[in-house]
């Protein structure tokens, strides 16, 4: 693991100017649908996570998991704030584990945003997430421009190829490093479009 963002830098990623650049119903629409299990692993005090659960509706669920226990309160203050407590399912992860056994095969969508670079397994990361997939299920990996350069993002794609996870689609999220993800015997085919 490079790097884990330290938790008060958390109350940075919630300043309102960056919904104008990262807006979250904007990147989300095209994934996400009423009533999905969607899973936000690294998901800090919920940038993504609130509009998430809006997205899902009452038929839905939201996972929300961190390493850091001090970003899941602020996660849940915020949802208390806009009445949405007791809608997000937060649960803090362990370094080398998401703890998702109990959704094998029940999950729709997962964001990885920003995370992916910070993992100290990433191998365990994406073959814990191909295991909660349903077949139809899908995971968005999304990693910073500067930060994480191609072969890295390259390289990731490998671990995740490895886990059973293929690219099917690099959807256009800003300047970002994107691919969709879903698992390879859902069309019966390894590997996918590079860029």
């Amino acid at each position: 693991m490079a790097h884990t963002c330290p938790w008060w830098f958390g109350y940075f990623l919630l300043i309102p100017l960056r919904r104008l650049a990262q807006s979250p119903s904007r990147i989300l629409r095209p994934f996400v649908r009423e009533g999905m299990v969607v899973v936000e692993p690294g998901c800090g005090m919920g940038f993504f996570t609130l509009d998430l659960v809006r997205m899902v509706g009452p038929r839905g669920r939201v996972v929300a998991i961190d390493l850091q226990e001090k970003m899941l309160s602020g996660l849940r203050r915020r949802a208390a704030r806009a009445g949405l407590e007791g809608a997000i399912d937060t649960r803090l992860a362990q370094p080398d584990r998401l703890g998702i056994d109990d959704l094998a095969g029940q999950v729709d969508f997962v964001l990885a945003y920003y995370v992916v670079h910070e993992l100290r397994d990433p191998a365990g990361f994406f073959a814990e997430l191909a295991a909660a997939l349903r077949p139809e299920g899908s995971v968005l990996v999304v990693e910073p421009p500067l930060h994480v350069s191609r072969q890295a993002f390259a390289e990731s794609l490998a671990v995740a190829g490895r886990a059973g996870l293929r690219v099917a689609a690099r959807p256009r999220i800003g300047p970002n490093k994107t691919a969709l993800l879903v698992r390879s015997e859902a069309t019966g085919c390894e590997g996918g479009p590079g860029r």
